[in-house]
């Protein structure tokens, strides 16, 4: 069975930072690219970023470049999202997800997995 297990959410202050991992299980996703995407309350879910199969592209929503940083570690089948700077309008369920091919995507519907996301609130 494939997972995608999401950690590291929380509670913290605008200004502050945060790491989100993603570790996936039940097949290799070395191969595959990756992304972020987030959802805050009654709004769509919103592509945040994506990296490559190898990790040398990597593509962030705009009002994110510069604060978020996405990478990943295929020898752990785990992705990473650091986030510094935080503003309260990031607050939201973020989700990781693995794509159906290598090249990574901003579209959801590219993402064949999915996890079932952690809550991040930023107070102001």
């Amino acid at each position: 069975q494939v997972q995608l297990v999401e950690s590291g959410g929380g509670l913290v202050q605008a200004g502050d930072s945060l790491r989100l991992s993603c570790v996936a299980s039940g097949r290799t996703f070395s191969a595959n690219a990756m992304g972020w995407f987030r959802q805050a309350p009654g709004k769509e879910r919103e592509f945040v970023a994506a990296i490559s199969w190898s990790g040398k592209r990597r593509y962030y929503v705009d009002s994110v470049k510069g604060r978020f940083t996405i990478s990943r570690d295929n020898a752990k089948n785990t992705e990473y999202l650091q986030m510094t700077s935080l503003k309260p309008e990031d607050t939201a369920v973020y989700y990781c997800a693995a794509a159906g091919g290598p090249n990574y995507s901003l579209s959801a519907h590219d993402y064949d997995y999915w996890g079932q996301g952690t809550q991040v609130t930023v107070s102001s």
